[in-house]
């Protein structure tokens, strides 16, 4: 009789999950990572090395370069006009650097611009990009062989508490909904990619639950 039963809920517990998953195929169309590379400006800072003393001058390179950027781009009303702010500002924001890193008692190159380079797959607060190929403005001090710094750039994503290392999960949304459509947001969006594991694993200790209490 118990063999039975168990052959049975063995059964529903197949059809089920096989519900679910073609459901979820069906509610969530995959998004491309092109489509999502094609609307964002990533921003990469390199540093020198990843001695201790490098990897601080980067920070203190960021951060005085985002306090420049950061009103040039906040208003920037799409992906082209922040091209163009970043390539007509390119000489000032590589001087700035330079000027940080001079202060600081080294006399490291600096090399900025805007291109495109293959990423691995890379977190900010509850964004995580998938690896692909991707826009970004890059700078580059040094050797450029150190731990780099990254975040978003367009949307301006940045410029979020940037200097206190809190990224706030209510702006990111709002910034990246102006550019990534429902779909494509809840596909790089960590929190909301989670939950739909999450419930598979509840359902499944559920009926592990029933299964047992059966055999008892």
């Amino acid at each position: 009789m118990k063999r039975g039963i168990i052959l049975f809920l063995s059964v529903c517990l197949t059809v089920l999950i096989g519900s679910n998953v073609i459901s979820a195929y069906g509610k969530e169309p995959e998004v491309s990572q092109d489509e999502i590379a094609d609307k964002l400006i990533r921003f990469h800072v390199l540093a020198n090395s990843d001695s201790e003393e490098d990897q601080a001058l980067k920070l203190k390179v960021r951060d005085v370069v985002l306090e420049y950027a950061s009103p040039l781009l906040k208003d920037a009303k799409d992906i082209n006009e922040s091209r163009e702010i970043l390539n007509k500002n390119n000489d000032k924001i590589i001087n700035i650097a330079k000027s940080v890193i001079k202060e600081n008692g080294y006399s490291y190159d600096v090399q900025a611009a805007l291109e495109y380079e293959n990423f691995p797959v890379k977190t900010y607060g509850n964004i995580t990009l998938p690896s692909g190929k991707y826009e970004a403005y890059r700078i580059l001090i040094g050797n450029a062989e150190g731990r780099n710094w990254w975040c978003v750039m367009f949307p301006p994503l940045c410029f979020v508490d940037v200097t206190k290392g809190d990224v706030s999960k209510v702006e990111t949304e709002k910034e990246m909904k102006t550019v990534l459509t429902e779909e494509e947001y809840n596909s790089v969006d960590n929190t909301k990619s989670n939950k739909g594991k999450k419930n598979d694993i509840k359902f499944k200790f559920k009926i592990t639950e029933v299964i047992d209490k059966v055999l008892k």
